[in-house]
């Protein structure tokens, strides 16, 4: 379904997709680390699906953006994912809209926070070991 090469250059790390896209990743000022490349995944999945939605309901917000915080229940190891969403609407009838949506998005669309809350299980998979000499 989805696929990425992760690579380490001189400045840090680049992430690149099959369609040419490309994130550098560092730990150094205005780069992203890892972790905030988890966060911004899920606060895009669920925003990049909410819009759509809401507009093709006739509702298409005025401003539309989320923050998404972790908390960790060990130094490698988040407990929670929080994504808070910053709207404003157009009507007042657009907020029945926009959170059914968003409730429904969730819940059931978003494949990256719903992977994240089922638990999904990460592989590793190692080289063949090289024959001896």
């Amino acid at each position: 379904m989805g696929s990425v090469r992760v690579e380490r250059t001189e400045d840090g790390f680049v992430a690149r997709n099959d369609r040419g896209g490309e994130i550098v990743m560092a730990t150094g000022d205005g780069l992203f680390s890892p972790l905030e490349l988890l966060l911004a995944a899920v606060g895009g999945c669920n925003i990049m699906t909410v819009e759509p939605l809401t507009a093709q309901r006739g509702h298409r917000l005025v401003r539309l953006a989320v923050d998404v915080t972790a908390e960790k229940a060990a130094p490698t190891l988040l407990r929670s994912v929080t994504v808070t969403y910053d709207v404003e609407l157009p009507s007042e009838e657009s907020r029945e809209v926009f959170e059914a949506v968003a409730e429904r998005v969730h819940e059931r669309h978003c494949t990256v926070s719903r992977s994240l809350a089922a638990g999904t299980e990460v592989r590793l998979e190692l080289p063949p070991s090289a024959p001896q000499a």
